[in-house]
């Protein structure tokens, strides 16, 4: 094992004593451990390419922006192969929050999700990536400029 010593700030030390506390770690080496192996898995998931993998876009949007309802639906429409399930919760007056389970391959899962999050209206968003071990691609469709890639277990 190494011996790695890092500087935070004061603010972030209580947030990880917090942490700590509320999953019952002993000591902070195990709990940095864990903590990065999570944000390593993320980060490899994230540049995953072609592989296929699923993911949970969650995002907040503003319902009563222009047409933002309507752009949402064409988007998912338009990638219906990507777009599993969706979850709508109305938040108040003004915002709803969505999460949708995303399947497919991991840049087209990316772009897909950097899309809906990049919409005018979409207040919040941001997407988990999990490990899809036995999923494999494989396309549909009469001619291959047709085809959408997408994956099965």
């Amino acid at each position: 094992m190494q011996r790695v010593t890092i500087t935070i700030d004061d603010e972030l030390d209580a947030e990880l004593d917090r942490y700590m506390r509320a999953r019952g770690y002993d000591n902070r080496s195990e709990a940095l451990r864990d903590l990065a192996r999570a944000g390593l898995q993320q980060a490899a998931l994230e540049v995953a390419g072609s592989r296929a993998c699923v993911a949970a876009l969650i995002y907040v949007y503003d319902h009563e922006a222009r047409d933002l309802p309507k752009r949402l639906t064409r988007d998912f429409h338009d990638r219906h192969d990507l777009a599993q399930a969706t979850l709508h919760m109305h938040l108040d007056h003004e915002n709803c929050m969505e999460v949708t389970v995303l399947k497919g391959g991991g840049a087209d899962v990316q772009d897909f999700a950097n899309h809906i999050i990049a919409e005018r209206g979409v207040r919040h968003g941001h997407v988990i990536y999990l490990p899809a071990h036995g999923l494999h691609d494989h396309a549909h469709g009469t001619t291959r400029s047709r085809a959408r890639r997408h994956s099965h277990r």
